[in-house]
This record gives structure tokens, sequence and C-alpha cells, in this order.
């Protein structure tokens, strides 16, 4: 029989334990840095229009991104624009490239607005078709393609 004081001391154990465990992975895990070529820019954000939370993934969150162009002069800006569900307001999102087959996170990202919704502005220099995402913990957006010249 499990008492309600053992259930409470075993939802915290389990609750530090996974903190814990996804702490020690991002420090291991940490992202080589990016050749200049290969960089993308903040150039403007959306200001978010409630005080910065952690996101939380529920099981049916989802994102979506859009850019505003489908090719661009290398530098140029662009917009990727989208909205989430399931994630809480002031979660962060944050662009993500294919480089060499692994998903690289970009200097790229946003806190989302009181409805969920972002508008990030950037800039890429790596030439040719690039995949991009939006991420936000574990859950991602559709990828999509931009062309740099």
């Amino acid at each position: 029989m499990v008492s309600k004081r053992n259930s409470l001391r075993l939802a915290a154990v389990v609750t530090l334990g996974a903190l814990l465990v996804g702490t020690a992975g991002t420090a291991m895990a940490a992202t080589p840095a990016l050749p200049a070529t290969a960089t993308a820019v903040v150039v403007s954000t959306s200001a978010s229009d409630a005080a910065p939370a952690s996101a939380a993934v529920s099981a049916s969150a989802s994102i979506t991104a859009k850019p505003s162009v489908s090719s661009v002069d290398a530098w140029q800006l662009f917009r990727v624009t989208g909205t989430t569900s399931g994630l809480k307001a002031g979660s962060t999102v944050t662009l993500q490239q294919k480089q060499h087959g692994k998903w690289v996170s970009l200097p790229a990202s946003v806190q989302t607005n009181r409805n969920g919704a972002y508008s990030l502005g950037v800039k890429l220099g790596i030439k040719g078709l690039n995949e991009l995402r939006i991420v936000s913990g574990n859950t991602a957006s559709p990828v999509f393609t931009v062309t740099v010249r």
C-alpha cells in the first residue's frame, strides 16, 4: 500500500531526477561553434506579451513555421512566423538548421506572445538549400526550406 506521503516523495524524486538528467545531458551535449558563414542573426523579434516561462510540453504540443520567402540573397533579412499550441505563453522557440545531417540550434530565438504566436527576423549565410525548423523543448515544427543565393 502506498501512502500519500510516499506518493509525494516518489513524485519529488522522479521530478528532480528528470531535471538533473536533462541538465546533465544539456551540459554534455554542448554544440560546437558554428563557422562564420553558418550563423543566423536575429535582426528583430516580437516583444513578448507575457513573462518568460519554461517550455512545458504537453502530449499535444505543436509548432507551425512559415518563412516569408523561399529564396534570399546571403545575409538578406527574412521572417519566420508561426504559432504554437500546447506550450505556455512566453515559451522560447529557436531556429534550427540541418548541417551535415544533424540539427544545429542557431543563435536565433524569440519568446511566444500570450496567444502562442511568434515572429523571428533571420539572416542566413550558407548558400544553397537550407533545411530549417523551429523547436521548443522536444516539440519541433515541420521542416521548411529557404534557398540562399
